[in-house]
């Protein structure tokens, strides 16, 4: 459609409406600027007449009704002037069109004269020269010029000084049928006349002037301020038809657009939006171009091939008649204030670092969740994930490579969990899994396990492979829990649990775990005052040569005796210690310690002293090493550190800079619980290790019928020996044992078969005793215990009891909490919601007794007891009674 046409069916008010704002868009620039001497020469041109065409036509016309009304006709020189007269006033267009040219000022004045003033004179002498010729009557003269006057009058009304000097060329040849002296008078007074009135003519014209230069100036102003305003493209302008199609529409909307701004007139206004990414302004576009009312600001995507969001308001327009001919409005660019907003939104709901969902987001599906109307939408599961040993590696490695980290793992996490669940970060290490709806257990802990074994695997972050592991609390709503804070707090505890148990593993939320954190708590509080008041000791368990069954050093071991409770175990307490950051403080005060005793013990006897990962990582260690030396006044070499493989997780210079510091000093290295970690036989050949020490986890049941643990041990000895390294087996407690260890080639031994841990005066007195080793205990060894703390239901003919299990094998288990049971006593013990095993009592000392199943418990293909794995504890009864 022609841009200047009229769209179809608008009236002609549409169509002059559009020609304007279509003027307006398509403008040159050049046409709002007037020039003064421009307009200045359109102004002066007005005093010519517009038009000739009736002052022409006079001059015939009053020969012609003279001549008819006296029955006469003029005379030739009367012709001759009326013809030249004629002449004049048909020149008239072509000195208004001489005027109007560049320069065209110099023709004003000839243009006066030759086409007003002297036609007009010429007619006056030819109208006296008619008269003189005796045929025309004087009245008739007279009525003659005041015709031609009055016609002149009427085409030169806006030029007083033009009307003036008219009349006066008019009348001027009447002056000779006075006296002189009246004539002159005459001429001057109109000559006067002539001159004011041109002045005030020309003041009245530059007052004009200059109120035409300030209404177009205005007007250019508001021209250009629109043309500006739409060209930046932040805001833009349209109108429509009655049936919604465009009559205007701003240019660069149309370049935004890819689109010819021609060929969007009469195009309906919605082809300017994507219908199907903004439906819900779209959808409130439509309702208000079809109920025909104002509209504000609704948000609208462009057509466009890019991300560009709109703001379109508009409102009816009505003619005069009050009918309903179109909308118009304007529209502004909302791309930056919406990126800003899902920028400013995204920084309140997801985790900068990760993407992932933040805390607050996890929370509010959580509770979105946990409020549903019906009860049977209330069901989910919340995973607590906690990286176990990224604390190491930020401090290790620094906070760079530990985002890095935290990125990768978000990703293995959103892979694993995938459309099962919402994953989301809590702050720095932990992690959040939300699987809505009931699932069972079964499938919820075998997600927890596909979990922790995508966390498990290395990542490569630098070049430089990092091994880290996760722990998993689980918490079922509405089981355990119906509001978000007990859910929340309730995972916590399994997560809690399942540290405790070892790490690496998960745990769903029980009852007595509220009992388990807050002896946890206990623990830490009471560990705290134990540093503070010297409470903790350190027991010596003697390692054993092979070869000559003599002492060679003692390992150095953490023992706490509680003012109140006794003898706690480490297992109970090392782990606080390591959560808690006490392990520092402890591991400098255990090295201090054990340089003073070792500084009284023979030249030949060594100590070997634990260093914990944290404890590695600190950059002091090798000062805190030789202070503790020089101060106990000892050679380097008596003392053996022995370092866990979780030291070269984060392989890097900082590790191979420690080893390189350590060795400097003298000390012996020792890499303690070989084959338990992640283990790689890259860093033995660069290690500067002196000894292996083989986990006691190899040694139990290497004399069982079908255990690898034999080959494993003679793998590790060959190896040891291959590199120059000597070799200790751990945890050493039947003669088979013994022999089987001696047979694959261990240089030394550590275990019950030979001594237990030692305090520091009893280690003295023994070697005040010699060297020498016997090695003292059974032939062969009883079912391999694993260690736990689960809580169990006894039933003693239909009496219950509630006890809690410390470990437990496939014959037997250790249980706590019944006081004075006889032995033989038969219990019917329920380990699980699904299984229940017959035990009879072999011992018992204080609340702790020894039973032995009547059938041995089966053991899943890990070599745990499938009886305490398959279910949560029993629920406890809410009487506890004691056997008496």
């Amino acid at each position: 459609m022609r841009e200047g046409a009229a769209a179809p069916g608008a009236t002609a008010r549409e169509e002059t409406q559009a020609d304007r704002r279509r003027h307006i868009a398509r403008r040159d620039p050049s046409e709002d600027r007037l020039s003064l001497s421009g307009v200045e020469a359109t102004g002066m041109s007005g005093m010519l007449p517009r038009a000739s065409r009736y002052l022409a036509a006079v001059i015939p016309g009053a020969v012609a009704f003279n001549a008819a009304m006296t029955r006469t006709s003029p005379p030739p020189a009367a012709v001759a002037c009326f013809l030249l007269s004629f002449a004049g006033f048909c020149a008239l267009p072509l000195a208004r069109r001489m005027e109007a040219r560049p320069g065209g000022g110099m023709f004003r004045k000839a243009g006066l004269a030759l086409t007003v003033l002297v036609p007009l004179l010429l007619f006056a002498e030819g109208a006296v020269a008619w008269n003189r010729s005796g045929v025309l009557p004087m009245p008739a003269l007279i009525c003659m010029l005041i015709g031609v006057g009055a016609v002149a009058g009427a085409h030169l009304r806006r030029q007083a000084g033009l009307i003036v000097g008219g009349q006066i060329a008019l009348w001027l040849p009447m002056s000779g049928m006075t006296t002189p002296p009246f004539a002159v008078t005459l001429l001057l007074l109109g000559l006067a006349a002539v001159l004011i009135a041109t002045r005030e003519q020309r003041k009245l014209d530059s007052a004009d002037l200059q109120r035409r230069l300030a209404r177009d100036r205005a007007q250019t102003r508001a021209r250009d301020i629109l043309a500006d305003y739409e060209e930046t493209g932040q805001g833009w302008f349209w109108e429509t038809d009655r049936r919604s199609q465009l009559t205007y529409v701003s240019t660069p909307v149309a370049a935004l657009l890819g689109l010819d701004h021609e060929a969007l007139i009469g195009r309906p206004l919605t082809e300017l939006f994507d219908l199907g990414e903004a439906q819900e302004g779209e959808r409130s576009l439509l309702f208000h171009l079809s109920a025909r009312s104002a509209f504000h600001e609704l948000p609208v995507k462009a057509a466009s091939g890019e991300e560009r969001w709109w703001s379109v308001s508009g409102r009816p327009i009505y003619d005069q008649f009050d009918n309903f001919v179109g909308f118009r409005g304007s529209g502004n660019d909302l791309t930056e204030k919406r990126r800003s907003q899902e920028k400013v939104s995204r920084l309140a709901n997801y985790d900068s670092l990760t993407g992932l969902a933040n805390r607050l987001q996890m929370s509010q599906l959580l509770e979105k969740i946990l409020s549903a109307p019906q009860e049977m939408n209330r069901s989910c599961a919340v995973m607590l994930i906690d990286l176990d040993r990224f604390k190491h590696v930020n401090d290790t490695r620094g906070h760079p490579v530990g985002d890095a980290l935290l990125r990768q793992v978000a990703q293995r996490l959103e892979r694993t969990v995938s459309q099962a669940g919402r994953v989301g970060r809590l702050g720095g290490d932990e992690f959040k899994v939300i699987v809505p709806n009931r699932t069972e257990r079964s499938r919820l802990a075998d997600m927890a396990k596909d979990i922790i074994h995508s966390l498990s695997q290395p990542y490569s972050v630098d070049g430089q492979s990092i091994v880290i592991g996760a722990s998993i609390g689980i918490a079922v709503s509405p089981d355990d829990g119906t509001d978000s804070d007990d859910l929340i707090r309730n995972a916590d505890l399994a997560l809690y649990a399942a540290k405790d148990a070892g790490r690496g593993r998960h745990h769903f939320y029980a009852e007595d775990l509220h009992a388990a954190a807050h002896a946890r708590a206990e623990v830490e509080k009471d560990l705290r005052g134990a540093i503070a008041n010297g409470d903790l000791q350190l027991f010596y368990q003697p390692v054993v040569a092979t070869a000559s069954e003599q002492i060679v050093g003692f390992e150095a071991l953490l023992r706490w005796k509680h003012s109140t409770q006794g003898w706690i175990s480490p297992d109970k307490f090392v782990g606080i210690a390591e959560d808690s950051g006490m392990i520092a403080q402890i591991g400098e005060w255990a090295l201090r310690t054990a340089c003073h005793d070792l500084a009284k013990w023979p030249e030949d006897v060594r100590c070997a002293v634990n260093v914990s990962p944290l404890q590695f990582a600190n950059k002091e260690l090798p000062t805190v090493v030789t202070n503790a030396i020089a101060q106990a006044g000892i050679r380097p070499s008596r003392l053996e550190l022995e370092i866990t493989e979780s030291v070269f997780l984060n392989d890097d210079d900082g590790t191979d800079a420690m080893f390189a510091a350590l060795k400097r000093i003298g000390v012996r290295l020792a890499l303690d619980d070989f084959g338990t970690g992640y283990s790689s036989l890259g860093y033995l050949k660069k290690a500067p290790f002196d000894k292996i020490k083989i986990d006691q986890s190899f040694v139990r049941g290497t004399t069982q019928p079908g255990s690898r643990n034999g080959a494993i041990i003679a793998s590790i000895t060959s190896l040891a020996h291959a590199l120059g390294m000597d070799t200790t087996a751990e945890g050493v407690e039947t003669l088979d044992e013994l022999d089987l260890v001696r047979m694959h080639g261990c240089s030394h031994v550590q275990g019950f078969i030979y001594e237990r841990p030692l305090d520091a005066s009893a280690a003295l007195e023994r070697l005040k005793t010699g060297l020498a080793a016997v090695a003292k205990g059974p032939r062969s060894a009883r079912a391999p215990r694993q260690t736990m703390l689960r809580k169990v239901l006894l039933d003693h003919n239909g009496q219950f009891y509630n006890g809690t299990i410390r470990n437990i094998s496939s014959t037997g288990a250790l249980v706590e909490g019944l006081w004075n049971v006889p032995v033989g006593t038969i219990f019917k013990i329920q380990l699980s919601d699904n299984h229940v095993a017959v035990a009879t009592t072999r011992w018992c000392a204080q609340d702790r007794l020894g039973l032995e199943f009547a059938r041995p418990l089966p053991r899943d293909a890990s070599g745990r007891i499938e009886a305490v794995q398959d279910g949560p504890p029993p629920a406890r009864r809410p009487l506890i009674q004691k056997a008496g």
